[in-house]
C-alpha cells in the first residue's frame, strides 16, 4: 500500500458537504466513486483535510489516498479526474509520508468569503450579494475582536467529533476590489459554521446594526446571535490547507477567474 497527498479544488454548489451521507451527493463520495472505477474495486483509504459544509466551495482541499497500484501520481490524477463529475478537480497528486494524515498533520487552514456589493448574474452561487452599505472600518475592528485564542462557543453548533471550542485564529484580513469584498480568515483550524458566523457578525458590524462592545459580548458566554446571522454557504471557500513548517500566506490569494467583478 503507498500514501499520496492530492490537492483538490470544487465548487460546491451541488454537494451537500464533503462528508460521505447515505443518499446524497457529496465530494467524498464522488471521489469513493471514482477510486473504485480507477483502482478496480480494490481497497482503499481516502480521508479529507476538513469537512466543508453543503454549498462550500475549495481552491486547495487536501486530502490522503492509500491504495496498492501500479499508477504513478500522474496517472492516478488524470484517471480520478477522468472519473469525477465536473465541477470536481484534481490539482495535484504527489507521494506522502506513509504516516501522513491530511486531517490530523494539518498546522493551520485559511478560508476565504466573497460578499458581492452589486447584483450580479454569474455568482449567486460564489458570493453572498449585500445591498446594505458596508462600513469597511468598523469591520476590520471587529475582525481584530474575532483575532486570537478564543471560546468560539457562540459561532458554532453542537458536534460530536468537536472536544473543545476554543480556536487559535492568527488574522481576519478584509480587502475590498472594485465591488467585491474578500474576508480571509486562517487559524488553527475551525469549527462546525464557525467562519460564516463569524462573516455573519462582521457583516452586521458593517451595516451599523451591531456594535463593537456587542461583539465583545459574544465571547463571555454563549449566545445565539452568530447563529441568527450565519452567512450563506455559497460565498465560502476553503482556500489552502498548511503542513508541518510551511507558514500561511498573509493576504487573500482568490483564483482570479473564478470570479471576477467589477
Amino acid at each position: 500500500m503507498s500514501r499520496y497527498k492530492l490537492t483538490i479544488e470544487y465548487d460546491g454548489t451541488r454537494y451537500n458537504g464533503w462528508q460521505v451521507q447515505k443518499g446524497e451527493r457529496t465530494i467524498q463520495g464522488s471521489f469513493f466513486d471514482a477510486c473504485k472505477k480507477v483502482f478496480n474495486n480494490q481497497p482503499f483509504e481516502f480521508y479529507g483535510a476538513g469537512r466543508t459544509d453543503g454549498g462550500v466551495h475549495a481552491f486547495g482541499q487536501v486530502a490522503h489516498l492509500e491504495v496498492k497500484t501500479s499508477l504513478n501520481p500522474a496517472q492516478i490524477r488524470m484517471g480520478i479526474n477522468d472519473n469525477l463529475p465536473f465541477d470536481i478537480n484534481v490539482l495535484h497528486v504527489g507521494v506522502a509520508d506513509g504516516k501522513f494524515h491530511a486531517r490530523h498533520d494539518a498546522a493551520s487552514r485559511s478560508y476565504v468569503y466573497l460578499i458581492s456589493l452589486r447584483r450580479t448574474a454569474f455568482g449567486k452561487n460564489n458570493v453572498w450579494w449585500i445591498k446594505d452599505k458596508l462600513d469597511l472600518k468598523k469591520m476590520e475592528t471587529a475582525a481584530q475582536i474575532l483575532t486570537g485564542f478564543k471560546d468560539f462557543q457562540s459561532f458554532t453548533d453542537k458536534d460530536a467529533e468537536t472536544t473543545s471550542t476554543k480556536v487559535e485564529v492568527n488574522w481576519v484580513d478584509i480587502h475590498k476590489t472594485d465591488s467585491l469584498i474578500a474576508i480571509h480568515i486562517t487559524g488553527s483550524h475551525f469549527l462546525w459554521k464557525m467562519v460564516r458566523r463569524m462573516t455573519g457578525i462582521l457583516v452586521e458590524v458593517g451595516r451599523g446594526k451591531m456594535s463593537l462592545d456587542e461583539v465583545e459580548q459574544l465571547f463571555k458566554g454563549y449566545s445565539n446571535t452568530p447563529a441568527r446571522l450565519t452567512a450563506p454557504s455559497g460565498g465560502l471557500y476553503l482556500e489552502k490547507v498548511y503542513y508541518g513548517n510551511e507558514t500561511p500566506a498573509r493576504g487573500i490569494q482568490v483564483v482570479p477567474q473564478l470570479l471576477t467583478l467589477k
